[in-house]
C-alpha cells in the first residue's frame, strides 16, 4: 500500500471554534486555561479525523492560536526588544499575553507596544507575522510547543509527524530591522536551536519530521542553494536517526531541482498542482533511495481531484521508483481550504450540481487515500464506487450548461486598448477634481468599512432567518448609515464613506450579486488570527445582472454635502479571494469580473457618486512566485483594473487600496493602474513601504495608512504626526492623503472614534505647519 501524507490541516475548527475562543479570551470572557482547552479540542478532532481517513503521516504543530510563523518566532526566542515588559517564561510554558501582544499590539496596564508587521504568505490570502531581526540577533529555545503537541497526540495513541518551518525559509520570511547585515547570515546562530528541537523530538519518539522550505520553489541565488546543503547536513546529523521530509509547495522547483533532490533527507514533497510540469525532471534525477511525496490533490482550491489525471502521474512515479518510494499527498497544507463539505446543506446558494464538483479538507483526505488505494489495485467496492462517481463528476463539470455564457465571452473578446485608458492624463484630471471637490491639503478619508457590531451582524442573520422583513432590515441599515455619516461630519473627515453595514464581506457581497457564483454556509478559511473569510465560488462565466452598491452609496450622498466614496472591490481581488474555476485561464475570468465592475462604476457615476474606490488589496498577492512569470500576470491584472475604472469622466476620482505588500518589484505596474489616489497599509512598517513610491517618483496621489486597524491599540495624534512627517520627507506634501491602514469593520466603536479623532487632528497639524511655512 502506498503511504499517505498530509502537510497540515485547517485549525480554526469546523464551526470557527478557535475564532470564537480567541475573541472571548481577548475580551476577558474566558480564562487562558479555557482558551488552551479549546485549542486541545481542535487538535484532537483534527488528528482523529485524519486517522479515521487512513492518513499515514499526520501532522502536528500545524495548529496555531494565531500564526505558525509567529509560533516559530516565539519558539526560537526572536522576540523584539519592545516586548521586554512581558516576562519570557520557561520553554515549557505558552506565554499567550506576550504572543498576542506580538501579533496585535498591547495598550493597557502601563504598557503600550505596537504589533509586529504582517504580510501575505507567498501568493495566498493568508497573512503571517513577519519576524524582525537585528544585527546581534540571539536565538534560544523559548517555547516547546512543537514537542508538547507531539506528546499530546502520542498520549491519544496517534503517532504524528511534527511540522516546522525550515530555518532558511524562516530567515527569508523575516526582515532586517537595522542596516549592515543580511538576515540569512544569522543561520549559524539559529541552527543550534533547530538542532535542539530535533534532538528533543527524537528523544520523544518522533519517526518523521517535516521541514517546510517553500523558498526552494522560488528564485534563490547560488549562495542560498549552497547553504541548503550545509544546513541540512547539520540538521540530518542532529535528528539522531529520525527521518526528515523537506516540503516544497506553491511552485515548481525548476533550477533548484538538483539542490532539493540532493539534500541529505529521506523524503521530498513536491507540488504537482502548481508545479505539474516538474514530475519528469524529478523522476529522472531523484536519488534511488529518496522518497517522493506527490502533491496531486489541490491544497488551495475546492474542486474535486480528477482521479484519472492524478493516477497517470502516480503510476508513472511507481513504475520508475517503486511503491515504497512514493507517497500520495495534497499539494500543500489544507489550511487554505474549508473544513468539511458535508456541513453544506444550502442548495439555494450552492446548487447540488456545483456541490458535486467540490471537495473541502475532509474530502481531500478521502481523495488522497482513494488515490493511494487505486494506484496499488487494491480497491474494494466502496473505493471503486467513489472512482466511478469521480469520473461522473468530472464529465458533468465539462458539459454543464451552468458554466458557459456566450454573450459574456463575446464581450471579453471585444475589449480594446481604448477601453483600458482614461481620457486625460493624471495632471489634467487632478486639476478638474480639485476644482470640483476643493479638498484641503492632507485630505482625510477612511478605507471604507466602519465597525460591524454584534447588532449589525444580528440584523443580517435575522433577515436570513425571516425574523425581520426586508423593509425592517433596510430601515436599520439606513439609520446606521446616517449615524456614521453624522459621526464623520463631526470628526471633520473630508471624504466620507457610507460604512458598508449592508455587506458581509468585501468579496462575498459582490459575488452574491454576480452570475456564475455559488456560496457556502460554512466554507470558512483563516485569513489571519481570528479573522476568517468565506470565499465565494466562481464556477461559471461572470456578469452583473443589476446594480450592486448604488442604492446605499446614493442614499449616503443625500445625507451630506461632503463627497461620499462609492466602494467597490476590484476584479483581481474578487478573483484572488474567491475559489476560482480552473477550467479556463484566470485572466479570462478576471476580465469578465472587470466588465461587471465597470458597469457598476458607471452606474455610481450616473447616480452622482464622483469619488469611487476600487479596492485591489490582492494585486500584489496574485503576483506569480517566479520573476519569469511576473510580466504576463501584471499585464493582464493591470489591464483588468483599467478596464474596470477608465470609462469615466475626468472629474470622477478613482481611488484604489492595497494591503500589506512589498511594492518595489511592481511599482511601475502600480503606477500603470493610473488610479487618481492609492491608499496603502504602511503604519506597521513605520512608512518604510513608501520608499518604493519615493524611489520611483510615483506621479499620482498616495494615502499612506497612519494607524494599524488590525491592532486594538489607539495611537496618539503625536504618533500619527511623526508618521506623516516621515511620509512627507519622501513624498511631496501635495500628493499625500491621510487615512487608516485599512477598513474598520473589525474594530469597536470607542477605539474607532478615538483613533479617527487623532487622525484628523494629525492632518490638521500638518496643514498648519504647511501654512506656516
Amino acid at each position: 500500500m502506498l503511504k499517505t501524507n498530509n502537510l497540515g490541516y485547517p485549525r480554526i475548527g469546523a464551526l470557527r471554534e478557535l475564532k470564537k475562543a480567541n475573541e472571548a479570551y481577548w475580551a476577558k470572557k474566558i480564562s487562558q486555561d479555557e482558551l488552551l482547552q479549546a485549542g486541545r479540542q481542535i487538535r484532537e478532532g483534527n488528528w482523529k479525523t485524519q486517522q479515521d481517513a487512513g492518513i499515514d503521516l499526520i501532522p502536528s504543530n500545524d495548529f496555531s492560536f494565531y500564526d505558525q510563523v509567529l509560533d516559530l518566532t516565539l519558539t526560537v526566542g526572536a522576540i523584539p526588544a519592545r516586548y521586554q515588559g512581558f516576562a519570557v517564561e520557561g520553554a515549557s510554558s505558552y506565554n499567550l499575553d506576550l504572543y498576542f501582544a506580538m501579533a496585535r499590539g498591547f495598550q493597557q496596564e502601563g504598557l503600550d507596544v505596537t504589533a509586529m508587521e504582517m504580510t501575505k504568505w507567498f501568493d495566498t490570502n493568508y497573512h503571517y507575522i513577519v519576524p524582525e531581526f537585528v544585527k546581534d540577533q540571539q536565538f534560544k529555545l523559548t517555547s516547546e510547543k512543537i514537542i508538547n503537541e507531539f506528546n499530546e497526540a502520542k498520549q491519544l495513541g496517534i503517532q504524528t509527524k511534527p511540522v516546522l518551518i525550515g530555518p532558511i525559509t524562516y530567515l527569508l520570511l523575516g526582515k532586517e530591522k537595522e542596516a549592515g547585515f543580511n538576515r540569512i547570515d544569522l543561520i549559524d546562530r539559529l541552527l543550534p536551536v533547530y538542532e535542539e528541537i530535533l534532538g528533543k523530538l527524537a528523544a520523544a519518539g518522533a519517526q518523521w519530521i517535516q521541514l517546510d522550505e517553500p523558498f526552494l520553489a522560488l528564485d534563490i541565488d547560488e549562495k542560498t542553494r549552497e547553504l541548503y546543503q550545509q544546513v541540512y547536513s547539520r540538521l540530518s546529523a542532529a535528528a539522531a536517526g529520525v527521518n526528515l521530509v523537506v516540503a516544497t509547495y506553491f511552485e515548481s522547483l525548476r533550477e533548484n531541482t538538483k539542490t532539493a533532490l540532493n539534500l541529505p533527507v529521506q523524503a521530498l514533497h513536491v507540488d504537482l498542482v502548481r508545479g505539474e510540469d516538474q514530475l519528469d525532471a524529478l523522476l529522472a534525477a531523484a536519488p534511488a533511495d529518496l522518497i517522493l511525496s506527490l502533491g496531486v490533490v489541490d491544497g488551495r482550491n475546492i474542486w474535486k481531484n480528477d482521479y484519472e489525471a492524478s493516477l497517470g502521474k502516480i503510476n508513472l512515479a511507481i513504475e520508475q521508483r517503486g511503491a515504497d518510494r512514493v507517497w500520495i499527498a495534497p499539494s500543500s497544507s489544507l489550511l487554505h481550504v474549508p473544513f468539511d463539505l458535508d456541513l453544506e446543506d444550502n442548495e439555494q446558494s450552492l446548487p447540488a450540481e456545483v456541490k458535486n464538483w467540490m471537495a473541502f479538507a475532509k474530502q481531500k483526505l478521502q481523495e488522497v487515500k482513494d488515490l493511494a488505494v487505486l494506484a496499488t489495485g487494491d480497491a474494494d467496492t466502496a473505493v471503486a464506487q467513489r472512482f466511478a462517481a469521480n469520473k461522473s463528476a468530472q464529465e458533468s463539470r465539462r458539459t454543464s450548461s451552468l458554466i458557459h455564457r456566450e454573450e459574456v465571452k463575446a464581450r471579453v473578446s471585444s475589449i480594446t486598448d481604448e477601453d483600458a485608458q482614461r481620457t486625460s492624463p493624471f495632471a489634467a484630471r487632478k486639476a478638474k477634481q480639485q476644482e470640483k471637490f476643493n479638498l484641503p491639503a492632507f485630505a482625510t478619508t477612511t478605507i471604507g468599512s466602519f465597525p460591524q457590531t454584534r447588532d449589525v451582524r444580528k440584523w443580517r442573520a435575522d433577515l436570513k432567518k425571516g425574523a425581520i422583513s426586508q423593509a425592517e432590515y433596510d430601515q436599520l441599515i439606513a439609520e446606521e448609515t446616517e449615524r456614521t455619516i453624522r459621526l464623520q461630519e463631526e470628526l471633520d473627515i473630508d471624504v466620507l464613506v457610507h460604512g458598508e453595514f449592508e455587506r458581509n464581506d468585501m468579496v462575498e457581497y459582490f459575488g452574491e450579486q454576480l452570475s456564475g457564483y455559488a456560496f457556502t454556509k460554512n466554507g470558512w478559511v483563516q485569513s489571519y488570527g481570528s479573522r476568517c473569510v468565506k470565499p465565494p465560488v466562481i464556477y461559471g462565466d461572470v456578469s452583473r445582472p443589476s446594480d450592486m452598491t448604488v442604492r446605499w452609496s446614493a442614499y449616503a450622498q443625500t445625507l451630506t454635502t461632503r463627497p461620499v466614496k462609492g466602494m467597490l472591490t476590484g476584479p483581481v481581488t474578487i478573483l484572488q479571494w474567491s475559489f476560482v474555476r480552473n477550467d479556463q485561464p484566470r485572466s479570462e475570468t478576471t476580465y469578465q469580473i472587470a466588465l461587471a465592475i465597470l458597469d457598476e462604476v458607471q452606474a455610481l457615476e450616473k447616480a452622482g457618486i464622483k469619488i469611487i474606490q476600487i479596492d485591489e488589496p490582492a494585486i500584489r498577492e496574485g503576483l506569480p512566485l517566479r520573476k519569469a512569470d511576473h510580466k504576463a500576470y501584471l499585464d493582464w491584472a493591470v489591464r483588468a483594473f483599467r478596464v474596470s475604472s477608465s470609462n469615466v469622466d475626468d472629474d470622477t476620482q478613482i481611488h484604489t487600496h492595497m494591503c500589506y505588500s512589498e511594492f518595489n518589484d511592481i511599482i511601475e505596474h502600480i503606477a500603470a493602474m493610473d488610479a487618481d489616489v492609492i491608499t496603502i497599509e504602511t503604519s506597521r512598517s513605520q512608512m518604510e513601504l513608501l520608499d518604493a513610491f519615493a524611489d520611483f517618483n510615483y506621479p499620482n496621489d498616495i494615502g499612506p495608512g497612519v494607524y494599524d486597524i488590525h491592532s486594538p491599540r489607539v495611537p496618539s495624534k503625536e504618533e500619527m504626526v511623526k508618521l506623516l512627517e516621515k511620509a512627507k520627507a519622501v513624498i511631496p506634501a501635495g500628493q499625500l492623503w491621510v487615512n487608516p491602514d485599512c477598513g474598520l469593520k473589525t474594530r469597536a466603536w470607542p477605539e474607532t472614534k478615538a483613533a479617527l479623532e487623532a487622525m484628523v487632528d494629525a492632518a490638521k497639524t500638518l496643514r498648519g505647519i504647511a501654512e506656516a511655512v
